[in-house]
């Protein structure tokens, strides 16, 4: 009862929690400040700092654009002016904060301290901002540095801003950084995404040469939704599932989820509107661009999305806002939840890659204008973008392959596996015309005809939006909808600039040995293209078992679970095009797929361990005190002669549930002490074998739930994870 009783105060607790206040800045007459007033107030950034020479930003700019060494002298301003600037915010350490391949943020803190003939005093040098010297042996490195071999560098990214963390006693400079080993290989996510951008620029830039238009330079762009659950920290520290593993491996779907569709867009809780008004002034003071937030499809689900920004700074701030979510959930009494499918049967969590290009004049290379049918550049860079989803789907799959994601691909708004585009119908109709010699007749009306003279004109879009499609395009951008929402953008990133610049530099070629005009000559590329790659072209349900066999007469690969498609990083036809570009080397991609196997056999095992455990401390014992209950009742009627059927009815239905479950809990244990030593061979194992397995157990668990009384049940249900609040 004791148990029970500690879920019933956790229950009153939840919903009865003093929203928390915090205290937003005020000019001096008491006004609240603009967010324009204190936006990037925890950021330095050196282009804009105002005690930076105008000619050492210049040179820096040019330093960061090219191949050119940074001189020391240059850092050195750099260094002491940053110093100076979070000494006077209050911060007391730097830091290098890099991303390993855990899929998470490093820092090893150092503070301002030093000794200078015997006194004291604060100093950050040239030196400790240009490069530190973390221990590479100890994160990730898929077996490519022994354990003695442990030197690695951190290097600065100079185009990312550096900000402040706030501790409770203090504040701490974070200097974004690379992380390489000492032969030079790349350990983390920043450094390939930087040399993706480095091609997809030139790429992009002999692409607009050959057409005529010159540039300084073109940049990758994007814009992350990030989806998240919130829980009550009370829920969360009672579910020994979502501790270990981040979701629920196992729970009874509540009566009402999210068939009445009225939690998406509806009236955001105030709980919820408090952590989210701190949440967005947290971000802004850190140059985040937070815009949009709204409750989501699923009860306790919700979303925020930031302004477009580069590639390489949008990933750093995607690492800063995960990690400000949780810290923010926190001091509300929520956890987030970042896992892509905390809770099964309802929505799973993605991260919506909202990718275009951009010269550096602003000139977006993938907005159709007025009239798509006539703008040949968008059409020649729209199929060549296609063309490189065709080719290179299956490297894309593997990039937002993880154990979190296999369980949300396919289904509740999620895209499917198999690689796709959509279009929508006037781009449809425009290339299934160039492709077939027509000229396509596009809907060419703007407006929309609401038949009420009250509202204001609505302008149509060129495409509609199709929740199924893993890349979709919207606009005048694609939406990459496939990534999930812990990972890391980085790396899909890196691999979807990989393949359009390989395809990019085919296009300029195309059209620099072509005899025709620019025009001409974009139009007969884009009809090559669109023709070769018309297969992943697909605007309908990707969910339909219909499109799976679809998929499989056009060729397109179908790689369900993780194990299937990490193999693609050791496969150098599939990767041939990264190592050509040099973004990755062949060592540099064997590295992260023995890190991603051994990190998705970390993961599943850890799952299966963990609901082994609750199977045996939590659903076991709860069956055998319903089961005592059960039998005291059977004996008590059988003394004075009356009927139990009911209850004997469900006393040997829960029996042979709890049989069931136990022989499947044994399948289960015996099967982990009976994997392969070699990872992917253990991987193919886990997906194909022990996960279905682990899935019975789980559905049997649900099974039981629904027949123990609440009384006896010791874990918080779906009901008060997702309700209350």
């Amino acid at each position: 009862m004791s148990q029970h009783n500690d879920l019933r105060s956790a229950r009153l607790a939840a919903i009865s929690r003093k929203y928390r206040k915090i205290e937003r800045p005020k000019d001096a007459k008491g006004v609240p400040q603009r967010i324009t007033e204190y936006y990037g107030e925890n950021t330095f950034d050196y282009r804009k700092a105002k005690n930076i020479p105008e000619n050492v930003k210049k040179e820096l700019n040019e330093i960061a654009s090219s191949n050119k060494p940074l001189p020391k002298e240059l850092a050195d301003v750099v260094a002491k002016t940053a110093m100076e600037w979070a000494i006077g915010k209050g911060a007391t350490h730097f830091c290098h904060w890099f991303q390993p391949l855990t899929g998470s943020t490093a820092e090893k803190h150092d503070s301002f301290l030093d000794i200078k003939n015997g006194e004291a005093i604060e100093n950050l040098s040239a030196g400790q901002l240009m490069q530190g010297e973390p221990d590479a042996s100890s994160f990730p490195n898929g077996g490519s540095r022994s354990t003695f071999e442990a030197r690695g560098y951190t290097s600065w990214d100079l185009t990312s801003p550096m900000f402040l963390i706030e501790g409770v006693n203090g504040l701490t400079l974070c200097i974004p950084t690379a992380f390489i080993s000492y032969t030079g290989q790349a350990l983390d996510i920043k450094t390939p995404l930087l040399r993706s951008e480095i091609a997809l620029s030139k790429a992009a830039t002999r692409f607009l040469k050959a057409i005529g238009q010159e540039t300084k330079g073109v940049h990758s762009n994007c814009g992350p939704e990030q989806e998240y659950f919130l829980v009550d920290e009370l829920f969360f520290f009672s579910r020994p599932d979502l501790v270990m593993t981040g979701r629920t491996l196992f729970g009874s779907l509540s009566a009402k989820n999210q068939q009445l569709d009225d939690h998406y867009f509806g009236d955001i809780d105030d709980r919820v509107m408090g952590f989210m008004q701190e949440l967005d002034y947290e971000l802004h003071r850190l140059g985040i661009p937070a815009k949009t937030r709204h409750n989501e499809v699923a009860p306790g689900q919700y979303e925020i999305a930031p302004i477009f920004n580069n590639t390489n700074v949008a990933a750093d701030n995607n690492q800063v806002m995960m990690a400000t979510i949780k810290r923010v959930a926190h001091k509300n009494h929520f956890v987030a939840l970042l896992h892509e499918k905390p809770f099964a049967g309802i929505n799973g969590s993605g991260k919506h890659l909202n990718w275009s290009l951009s010269t550096e004049e602003g000139d977006n290379l993938l907005n159709p204008g007025d009239n798509p049918e006539t703008n040949y550049r968008f059409q020649a860079m729209c199929s060549t973008v296609i063309e490189a989803l065709y080719r290179h789907g299956a490297m894309i799959r593997a990039a937002i392959a993880s154990a979190g994601n296999d369980h949300r691909l396919g289904a509740n708004e999620a895209p499917p596996s198999i690689i796709s585009a959509y279009l929508g119908d006037t781009l449809d109709k425009i290339f299934a015309g160039i492709k077939d010699g027509k000229k396509a007749a596009t809907n060419s009306d703007k407006a929309m005809d609401v038949m009420t003279h009250q509202l204001a004109d609505l302008a149509k879009d060129n495409t509609d939006r199709n929740r199924t499609s893993p890349f979709a395009f919207t606009g005048n951008k694609f939406e990459l909808r496939a990534c999930g929402s812990e990972m890391s953008i980085g790396l899909p990133l890196s691999i979807l600039n990989g393949a359009v610049a390989e395809v990019l530099n085919e296009t300029a070629e195309f059209i620099e040995k072509s005899d025709k005009s620019a025009d001409e000559a974009m139009q007969e590329v884009t009809k090559k293209w669109i023709t070769n790659a018309h297969p992943v072209i697909f605007n309908g349900d990707g969910y339909s078992d219909e499109w799976v066999k679809e998929a499989e007469k056009r060729g397109l690969p179908n790689l369900k679970t993780t194990a299937d498609a990490l193999p693609m990083f050791m496969d150098e036809k599939a990767s041939g095009f990264l190592t050509n570009q040099k973004i990755f080397t062949k060592d540099e991609l064997q590295t992260r797929f023995h890190v991603l196997v051994e990190r998705y056999n970390a993961i599943r095992e850890i799952e299966f361990g963990t609901l082994i455990q609750m199977v045996n401390q939590h659903v076991l014992p709860a069956i055998i005190s319903f089961k005592n209950e059960l039998g005291g009742v059977i004996k008590m009627q059988k003394d004075i002669s009356f009927e139990s059927s009911v209850e004997t009815g469900l006393y040997k239905k829960l029996n042979y549930s709890t049989e069931t479950l136990y022989n499947r809990v044994e399948n289960l244990q015996n099967g982990l002490k009976e994997l392969p030593e070699d990872g992917q061979k253990r991987s193919k194992i886990i997906a194909d074998t022990l996960m279905p397995l682990s899935e019975e157990v789980a559905n049997l668990c649900g099974e039981i739930e629904e027949m123990v009384p609440d009384h006896l049940w010791t874990l918080p249900k779906y009901y008060d994870m997702l309700f209350l609040r």
